[in-house]
């Protein structure tokens, strides 16, 4: 039973010197605390005496491999009989014959004093002439674990709710973005007429009504009604009526919906009655500020008792909540969840902060035409806000409650620029690594994707360095499409990618892409033949690929595809 392997050495040299130790004592009939009363030239005689009764007394294991000596396994003899069977052995033929090399920088004779002076380091009472048994569990072959194979599960959009500048509803929203209408305009909630910007893509009329307790909504910050409703339509557009939620696993259903900003009116109105006095702040404040916290009202709200968290990445918040809830399915851990994001960034901190970092369209004059993704003329990008939801449902199980499935989730994957804090990476190495490792972990082929909604926020940085990602990796299929959503709603920051996501789904099951709007004067090097300008284009989607990145370098990339009962096993 001999081990091998440098990394046992350590363990059994340790192990060997606490051995010897003990039978030394038990040999030499001295006390170990005895020996701090001894002096050292005759302690030093009575170890090497000790050691020479040893010699005699002790076997070694021992593996053998080109002439040398591989590893020291254990020391057994009378003294350490009490040790078990485990450690009593006979010296192996080769050991007999072995030329025995330094270990650790000494010889293995030279062994002999290490632990008398171990002993000295760590005194211990024993009684006279018994050997000490040591606490050791027994030495054990290695297992190799076994993966239990099961079934892959699938995973399906069932549902979707949204809260946008162009509509409330999926269908409603998705018609907006067929026709090329855009809902970016002066802003109208706040006086905002000292800031250099005073458009976005605001929500001009919201209520919460018949999804939000009164109570509730006028104390919540504006991010966390728009995900309370959206989430609340994403699980009525699923069909899932009160019989069917009494029939639910409460413990498998959960909630993964992020926001990039979080409360932010809420904490700074705190701020503004701080400077008067603490007793004028909301009792409320801290936790409707925080991100996690719409995801755990929601989860309350429907006694869904299974994973409920937030994800926090900026720009590319949703995409991470998306790809995350889905692998909760996937491993079996959910069988519903309730993915997307949701933000509420018009607001005078909130634009005057984007303001400040030089990131917004100054085009006051003509709001529709600011946000101009892929344009020479772009200045910048648009503000947005509102909320998108997904209903992501295991395949079998949304098949037993005879759901309505609008998609297939494929996967997807997410990196890391590690470049810069706002900037992109200036070859786009961060967003090709993306796009190739979602392709991989999904197990699709690039041919097949013939549709991206692209990320493309309508400024210099980023605009062209992933388009030119997206060509690296698919500019040989004739069939490509791409365009920007963002055109027409301006950038809703971490709800972003989850409005894009539903946008992606609704070209699936409709056949028909929406039009990038503005691209007036296209950049020299972008190829209009793959971009969907002006108006719509129909197209058989295959795959569909949907971009988001966000602050910080963080890329993501996820699949959608039409459901295809044929692969049903």
């Amino acid at each position: 039973m001999a081990l091998s392997g440098a990394a046992a050495a350590p363990f059994y040299s340790w192990l060997i010197a606490a051995y010897m130790s003990r039978t030394v004592a038990g040999i030499s009939g001295e006390e170990p605390s005895s020996r701090q009363n001894m002096s050292r030239r005759r302690f030093r005689r009575k170890s090497r005496t000790a050691q020479g009764a040893l010699n005699g007394r002790t076997s070694l294991v021992c593996s053998y491999s080109t002439g040398h000596v591989g590893s020291l396994v254990g020391l057994c003899g009378s003294g350490l009989f009490e040790l078990g069977s485990c450690l009593s052995f006979e010296a192996c033929p080769e050991y007999q014959s072995a030329s025995w090399t330094p270990l650790f920088g000494q010889s293995v004779t030279a062994l002999g004093s290490k632990p008398i002076r171990a002993a000295r380091r760590h005194p211990k009472t024993a009684a006279q002439g018994k050997a000490l048994a040591i606490a050791v569990q027994p030495l054990r072959e290695p297992t190799e674990r076994k993966k239990t194979l099961t079934k892959d599960r699938r995973v399906v959009v069932t549902g979707m709710g949204i809260v946008s500048c162009l509509g409330d509803e999926p269908e409603m929203f998705y018609n907006n973005l067929l026709e090329g209408k855009s809902g970016i305009t002066e802003i109208e909630n706040f006086n905002c007429e000292d800031f250099p910007t005073r458009i976005a893509g605001e929500i001009k009329s919201f209520s919460s009504d018949g999804w939000v307790s009164p109570k509730f909504s006028k104390r919540m910050d504006k991010f966390m009604l728009y995900l309370l409703t959206a989430g609340k339509k994403a699980v009525a557009d699923a069909g899932i009526t009160l019989d069917v939620m009494k029939e639910l696993d409460k413990g498998k259903c959960g909630v993964l919906i992020g926001s990039a900003l979080g409360g932010m009116q809420i904490f700074n109105d705190a701020i503004a009655a701080l400077r008067i006095s603490y007793r004028k702040m909301n009792p409320f404040c801290v936790p409707f500020a925080t991100t996690n916290m719409g995801s755990a009202m929601l989860a309350m709200d429907l006694g869904w008792m299974g994973p409920s968290y937030s994800i926090s990445t900026a720009c590319a918040t949703s995409n991470f909540c998306i790809l995350s809830a889905a692998n909760h399915i996937i491993r079996g851990e959910a069988d519903i969840m309730l993915s997307g994001g949701s933000d509420a960034g018009v607001i005078p901190i909130g634009l005057g902060g984007f303001v400040a970092c030089k990131a917004l369209s100054q085009r006051n004059d003509d709001p529709a035409k600011a946000s101009r993704p892929w344009d020479q003329d772009r200045d910048g990008f648009v503000l947005g806000e509102g909320a998108g939801v997904l209903v992501l449902e295991e395949l079998e199980h949304a098949k037993q409650r005879g759901a309505e499935i609008y998609a297939e989730f494929l996967g997807g994957s997410s990196t890391c620029d590690a470049y810069h804090m706002t900037e992109p990476h200036p070859k786009g190495t961060g967003i090709l690594l993306c796009i190739e490792k979602a392709l991989s972990y999904a197990g699709v082929k690039r041919q097949d994707v013939n549709y991206v909604n692209a990320h493309a926020t309508s400024t210099k940085a980023g605009d062209m360095q992933e388009y030119k990602a997206l060509m690296q990796s698919f500019g040989e299929n004739p069939e490509l499409k791409m365009n920007s959503t963002k055109s027409m709603i301006g950038h809703m920051l971490g709800a972003a990618g989850a409005v894009e996501a539903i946008a992606t789904v609704q070209a699936i099951r409709t056949g028909w892409l929406h039009p990038t709007i503005n691209i007036e004067h296209p950049e020299k090097d972008l190829d209009m033949s793959y971009i969907v300008s002006g108006k719509k284009q129909r197209l058989d989607v295959k795959v569909a690929l949907s971009n988001s990145f966000g602050f910080g370098g963080h890329n993501s990339s996820i699949l959608f595809a039409p459901y295809n009962e044929s692969c049903d096993e």
